[in-house]
């Protein structure tokens, strides 16, 4: 069995507790999202929304390096999601390590 890592784990835990929305046109409608995920194989297109969705909820945006977002959280075709809850965002947010990488500090900094 492979160990998982605890981003992962922590994603899982948003899945089950219902705090994780998926889709752009779902993420979009949210009244507050405190981080936004994007898979790897995103494309620009997906990527400029999610910035788009960055700066509409001012908060961090992570994309996935190690696997596709869709093998996170067991959905398929999945490119973009948002956890609803600010203690899951943080847990996943501090224990990201070599799944994730954060993007936008270059848009904040001009």
């Amino acid at each position: 069995m492979e160990k998982k890592s605890k981003a992962a784990t922590f994603i899982g835990f948003a899945v089950k507790a219902r705090k994780l929305r998926t889709g752009l046109n779902t993420v979009g409608t949210l009244k507050r999202a405190y981080l936004i995920l994007l898979c790897r194989s995103a494309s620009a297109n997906s990527l400029d929304e999610a910035i788009k969705l960055k700066k509409k909820y001012n908060c961090k945006l992570i994309k996935s390096i190690s696997a596709d977002l869709c093998d996170y959280i067991y959905t398929d075709n999945v490119k973009i999601a948002a956890v609803t809850d600010k203690s899951l965002a943080d847990a996943i947010l501090n224990n990201k390590e070599n799944d994730f990488i954060e993007i936008g500090q270059e848009i904040q900094n001009g």
